[in-house]
């Protein structure tokens, strides 16, 4: 098992036991993490699993973003930064050990 931590808009960071394999929206979703909505079901159509990995020292780990990827970032709520991901384009795996994630305050 992968420990993520999840940062809350409020501050609160939680611990969270993912599988490998998952994406980092499931485990969000699976653990009750408020302000990971995911209305498309991890299909890529909707940004409302938006993401700021804090994690710089892994950002080399993740998969590239694809095209569709940075095209749905462009329109997330809160403007994008560096380390913006969509959580359900990052699958779990031994080498994310110690990921941080922070949820921004609106997906909306």
């Amino acid at each position: 098992m992968t420990v993520i931590t999840f940062i809350t808009p409020d501050g609160m960071s939680r611990d969270v036991e993912a599988e490998t394999g998952m994406s980092v929206m499931q485990v969000a979703k699976r653990a009750g993490i408020d302000g990971i909505i995911a209305e498309c079901g991890g299909e890529m159509v909707c940004a409302t699993c938006h993401v700021f990995v804090r994690s710089e020292e892994l950002l080399d780990r993740l998969p590239p973003r694809s095209a569709i990827e940075e095209d749905m970032l462009d329109f997330t709520s809160e403007p994008r930064r560096s380390g913006s991901r969509l959580s359900c384009q990052i699958p779990i795996s031994d080498r994310l050990a110690g990921l941080v994630v922070e949820i921004p305050g609106t997906q909306v």
